[in-house]
């Protein structure tokens, strides 16, 4: 097994997600973040209200988001000891992407909704593989590197 990407579109939203282009972006995110094969990762697109539900049951926040990231990876102030499973398989996480939330967002900075949609993936993958935005300087660092990310996977 070279590398698995799960991708979920909710029924109401097939057509409007193209899961070969989604691929794409995501091979093209996980190689530039140094992920060897073999991986897995899951990518679901689905509406607000599941998103918000999401938000308020893991987070504790009771309001809508964007897009949610539920990693598999140990992340940093995480107890080590805990055992990943033999096969050699890294096992990034879910990505949780509210459409609706980021066909509105594409609406309101006036750029397409597959650009909303890459730099929700890019966001979401970068925090699969370790990044966070709670401090200042993290955010900063982060946000740079979706630009890079952005740039890489739409050129132009």
């Amino acid at each position: 097994m070279k590398e698995q990407i799960g991708i979920h579109v909710e029924e109401k939203f097939r057509g409007l997600v193209d899961g070969g282009w989604i691929k794409k972006i995501v091979q093209q995110i996980v190689n530039a973040e140094g992920v060897a094969p073999p991986y897995e990762v899951s990518l679901v697109f689905t509406d607000s209200e599941t998103v918000q539900q999401l938000n308020r049951d893991y987070r504790g926040v009771d309001e809508p988001t964007d897009v949610l990231a539920f990693y598999m990876l140990p992340q940093k102030e995480v107890d080590d000891s805990f055992a990943l499973p033999p096969d050699g398989v890294t096992r990034l996480g879910e990505v949780i992407i509210s459409y609706p939330q980021a066909a509105e967002q594409a609406r309101e900075q006036g750029h397409s909704p597959e650009r909303e949609l890459a730099l929700l993936i890019i966001h979401g993958i970068l925090h699969l593989t370790g990044y966070d935005h709670e401090e200042p300087e993290e955010e900063s660092k982060m946000r740079e590197r979706e630009r890079e990310l952005l740039e890489k996977c739409l050129p132009g």
